[in-house]
């Protein structure tokens, strides 16, 4: 399995950083080893910090070093796979740290700077942090963290916050919470990449509480926040996009008796379940455990539950979709079989696509089956406006400010947007990513 990792881990060093610069298509590497194999992580901004000198025996790589060293070991071909793709989302680079000990291979995958440069905050970059097991191939989850990054350069546009777009991917162990070694480590290669984060996929939410407690104040959304975790008002905000959806659609914003596809009970789904059902709808579901339907029936007996198999739920004859799972999962094989209306949830990356011009492509093919969609991140950036909220107050950070912003935002982003390209003759999706891209590139 190739991995960027591999001459990092050979010639004992710890740093690699991509930077490419689309205006010129050039890229530019930077390797080095930054800190000794001994250091102890648990005393990071106690006795060393984020900008320290960490060992006397550093060693730096410019950019034909590196290229000459991932040639040496027969990489240079992979290395070149990397730059394309960052080629082709116009990304700002990435940003990997290696710990040897516990074998942690962390990547910030960084979209654009531009929004957050003059925020005045320590970060200039938001996006979660997510884990994948060893057995991940590290090139899909590169892509699915440059498209996650990308996302949320243009989700923060949606959310109307500074700061610019990024996702963090972790190759490593399950987390152990207790050892502060590691914990500490985390919190450090955070703060070196100058954003602020929320625990994802695979990451227990305590994580942000305890990153609070020992180390850094750019986690959030730990279950000690003064708002709560981000689940609940992510799945609010996909809540009243959908009913305006609805209204675009000539009807009136009920729910009431619609027939809804919902798949994923994870920190969203739980919740956008319970919006739907008490609209009363009749709701096909699916979850990666079965415990999890069994939970949700029982938490709502009297409602029309139909639990589906998760191999099924695309094929439910539903008038909505909502997704609540991991992403990729509309592809151009299984669009001609949809039988949805409408495809609206909180997922991130709902189209299977490496590149923006792939996601538009799709987006057109579900438009000719006449299936509502726009950009899930145009819709589902309560999430991040939450942790906006707490990262910017702190402890005077309240839920209702979060709702009442994202009531006063959201909404509107959708009605507009679904206005204007239907009178524009494009997909909604084609629409927002117009409207990003000439905030961020200039285009």
């Amino acid at each position: 399995m190739s991995s960027l990792f591999t001459p990092l881990k050979k010639e004992g060093l710890t740093t690699l950083k991509i930077q490419y610069d689309f205006r010129t298509d050039q890229a530019r590497y930077y390797a080095a080893k930054e800190w000794a194999p001994d250091l102890d992580f648990s005393n990071y901004n106690k006795t060393f910090y984020a900008e320290s000198l960490l060992t006397e025996d550093a060693r730096y790589l410019n950019s034909g070093e590196v290229l000459a060293l991932y040639k040496k070991e027969r990489l240079d071909g992979y290395l070149a796979q990397v730059v394309d793709l960052l080629r082709q989302g116009k990304h700002f680079g990435m940003e990997c740290y290696y710990h040897d000990k516990y074998n942690i291979r962390f990547m910030c995958n960084q979209h654009s700077r531009k929004l957050g440069l003059n925020n005045l905050y320590h970060a200039t970059l938001a996006g979660g942090i997510r884990r994948h097991g060893f057995e991940d191939e590290e090139l899909d989850v590169i892509i699915d963290g440059l498209n996650l990054g990308r996302a949320m350069s243009f989700k923060n546009i949606a959310a109307g916050i500074n700061f610019g777009g990024c996702k963090t991917t972790v190759h490593m162990a399950p987390l152990d919470l207790e050892n502060l070694d590691l914990m500490g480590f985390l919190a450090f290669a955070i703060d070196r990449c100058r954003t602020m984060t929320g625990p994802d996929m695979n990451f227990p939410t305590e994580m942000a509480d305890v990153m609070n407690k020992h180390f850094s104040a750019q986690y959030t959304g730990g279950p000690s926040s003064p708002i709560g975790e981000t689940g609940k008002p992510t799945a609010y905000g996909i809540y009243i996009t959908l009913k305006e959806a609805l209204k675009f659609l000539g009807q009136d914003g009920s729910l009431k008796g619609k027939t809804v596809a919902l798949q994923g009970l994870g920190a969203v789904g739980w919740y956008m379940a319970g919006h739907l059902l008490d609209e009363d709808v009749k709701l096909f579901v699916t979850a990666r455990s079965e415990d999890s339907v069994k939970k949700l029936m029982a938490a709502y007996p009297d409602k029309d539950i139909t639990p589906v198999r998760p191999d099924e739920i695309l094929k439910v004859d539903a008038e909505i979709f909502c997704p609540c799972a991991i992403g990729g999962i509309i592809t151009e094989e299984n669009i001609p079989d949809l039988k949805f209306k409408i495809i609206w949830g909180p997922a991130n990356n709902q189209l299977r696509a490496s590149s923006q011009e792939e996601e538009i492509r799709l987006a057109k093919l579900l438009a000719e089956r006449g299936i509502l969609f726009q950009a899930e991140w145009w819709h589902n950036a309560a999430g991040v406006i939450c942790g906006a909220e707490h990262y910017l107050y702190g402890e005077a950070a309240r839920l209702e400010n979060v709702n009442k912003k994202s009531d006063a935002i959201l909404p509107k982003n959708t009605r507009e947007n679904l206005t204007q390209a239907k009178a524009l003759g494009v997909t909604p999706t084609e629409r927002v990513y117009s409207i990003c891209q000439k905030l961020i590139y200039g285009d």
